[in-house]
C-alpha cells in the first residue's frame, strides 16, 4: 500500500491525535488506494445544475487505533474501491441501479460493492458518512487532524456543526510531511514509473530525425507509455532557449540543443526526469557548459544523505555553476503521487511549514526512503538550452538511483 502506516502512527502519537482525515482526491488515494477515476476537479454544478463550484467531496479516515474508512464521493463511483485494502466503505445517496434482476456470479470484491449499492443508503452526504464512521469508532468527540486544504470554508463549517464536540485541527501540512517518506510499495511503483518513462522517452527520441516536428516525438512517447500501462504526465521541451513549453510546434534542428523533460503516471505514482536533446555534435562552448552541468549534478548527488538539510544540496550545486559564471538555478524536489512533493531542494527561505499540528522549518532534513529529483536546467536565450535531471532514493549511506538513467552525454538525434 502507498500509506506509510508507521510514520502516520508516529505523527498521531506525537501530536496526540485520535485520527487523520484526508479530504483531497490525491490524499484520499494515498490513505486508501482508492482512485477517483472521474475528473478529481469534478464540481457539484456539473452534476446538479445551479449547484456550487465545490468539488465532489469524499473523505478517508485513518484512526490511530482501529480500521480505516472511505467515504466515497458518490455511489456509482464506489466500484473503483472493489480491491482496496479498506473494508469500511460508506456510500451516500441513491445508486440509481436497477436491482430487480438477480445478479450473476460476481467475484468477491464486486459482490461487496453490489451489496453496498443494493442497501438503502444510510447517509445523504459524505459528511454524514464521515460522522457515522467517527461515531462507530467512538471518535465523535475526539481530537482529529483534518486536511483543511481539501475543504471549502462552508463545508468545513458545516462539518463542525454536524460534529460539534469534535476537536478539529488542520493537518494539511502534516500529511505533506507524512508523504515525504515512502512506503516500500510506493518506492516500487515510483521505480516502475521511472523505468517506463525512461524506456518510452529514449525510444521516442531514438526515432527522432532532423526536420521532424517535436510533437511527433511527444505522440511516440505517449503511445509507448500506453503500451506499458502508464499515462502521460508531461513531455516539455525548450524553445530556442527561451523557456519551457509543451504546445508550440518546434522543428528539430532549428536550434543546436534543447532541454527536454518528461514524466508519466503509473498506478497513481509519478515520474519526472530529463536530459539534453542535441541536433548535432556540441560546439566547444556547449560542451564545456554541459560538462559543468554534469559536475553540478555530481556535486548535488554527493551531498545527499540522511540528516542533511535540503538547502545544503542546492547550495552545493549552485556553487559549481556560479563559479563557472553560468546564470542558472539548479534545484530539486520530492516526487510521489504528485510530480512535486516535499522536500523542495532550494535555498533556505526562512519560511515555516505549519498548521495546527506541525511547525517545521521549510528547509527540511533529508530522510531515508525519500525519493528525490535533482535537476540542472540552463537556458541560453536564442541559442538553445541544456538540461540534466535524475531521480534517486535516499539510503542510510547516501543515495541510490531510482532506475538507471544515462546522463553523461546528450541524446543525439540521428541523421
Amino acid at each position: 500500500m502507498l500509506f506509510n502506516t508507521v510514520r502516520a502512527e508516529f505523527y498521531m502519537h506525537r501530536h496526540h491525535l485520535d485520527a487523520l482525515i484526508a479530504t483531497s482526491p490525491v490524499n484520499i488515494t494515498y490513505f486508501t488506494d482508492y482512485t477517483l477515476w472521474i475528473d478529481p476537479l469534478m464540481k457539484e454544478y456539473m452534476v446538479t445544475p445551479g449547484g456550487s463550484s465545490d468539488i465532489l467531496q469524499g473523505y478517508a479516515l485513518c484512526p490511530v487505533e482501529g480500521e480505516p474508512a472511505l467515504m466515497s464521493t458518490g455511489a456509482l463511483l464506489a466500484v473503483n474501491a472493489m480491491d482496496i485494502r479498506v473494508k469500511d466503505i460508506r456510500l451516500f445517496g441513491p445508486s440509481g441501479l436497477d436491482t430487480s434482476l438477480p445478479p450473476g456470479e460476481l467475484p468477491g470484491g464486486a459482490r461487496r460493492i453490489y451489496d453496498l449499492l443494493a442497501e438503502t443508503p444510510e447517509y445523504t452526504s459524505s459528511s454524514e458518512a464521515l460522522a457515522g464512521a467517527l461515531a462507530d469508532r467512538g471518535l465523535a468527540d475526539g481530537r482529529l487532524g483534518i486536511e483543511v486544504d481539501g475543504l471549502t470554508p462552508a463545508r468545513y463549517e458545516a462539518l463542525k456543526k454536524l460534529l460539534p464536540h469534535t476537536q478539529w485541527l488542520d493537518c494539511s501540512n502534516l500529511i505533506r510531511l507524512l508523504r515525504m517518506v515512502k512506503s516500500r510499495d510506493e518506492i516500487e511503483r515510483l521505480t516502475r514509473a521511472a523505468e517506463i518513462s525512461e524506456r518510452a522517452a529514449m525510444d521516442a527520441m531514438d526515432g527522432a530525425r532532423p526536420g521532424q516536428n517535436i510533437q511527433e516525438v511527444v505522440h511516440h512517447f505517449r503511445a509507448k507509455l500506453g503500451e506499458m500501462n502508464a499515462d502521460l504526465d508531461h513531455f516539455a521541451f525548450g524553445y530556442h532557449g527561451l523557456g519551457i513549453c509543451t504546445e508550440p510546434d518546434f522543428i528539430l534542428g532549428d536550434s543546436p540543443v534543447e532541454y527536454v523533460d518528461w514524466g508519466c503516471v503509473y498506478r497513481n505514482c509519478c515520474s519526472d526526469t530529463g536530459t539534453t536533446l542535441a541536433m548535432r555534435s556540441l560546439s566547444a562552448v556547449m560542451q564545456r557548459r554541459f560538462d559543468m552541468l554534469r559536475a553540478c549534478m555530481d556535486t548535488g548527488l554527493k551531498a545527499m544523505k540522511p540528516g542533511v538539510r535540503a538547502s545544503v544540496v542546492q547550495t552545493a550545486m549552485q556553487e559549481v555553476v556560479s563559479m563557472a559564471g553560468l546564470e542558472m538555478y539548479p534545484h530539486g524536489h520530492g516526487i510521489g503521487l504528485e510530480v512535486r512533493d516535499y522536500p523542495i531542494l532550494t535555498p533556505d527561505n526562512g519560511l515555516r511549514i505549519k498548521d495546527d499540528c506541525v511547525d517545521e522549518p521549510s528547509d527540511l532534513l533529508l530522510e531515508c526512503d525519500m525519493v528525490l529529483n535533482i535537476e540542472a536546467p540552463h537556458f541560453m536565450a536564442g541559442a538553445g538550452s541544456l538540461h540534466l535531471e535524475q531521480s534517486v532514493v535516499i539510503t542510510p549511506d547516501g543515495y541510490r538511483p531510482l532506475t538507471p538513467q544515462q546522463r553523461d552525454k546528450p541524446v543525439m538525434i540521428r541523421t
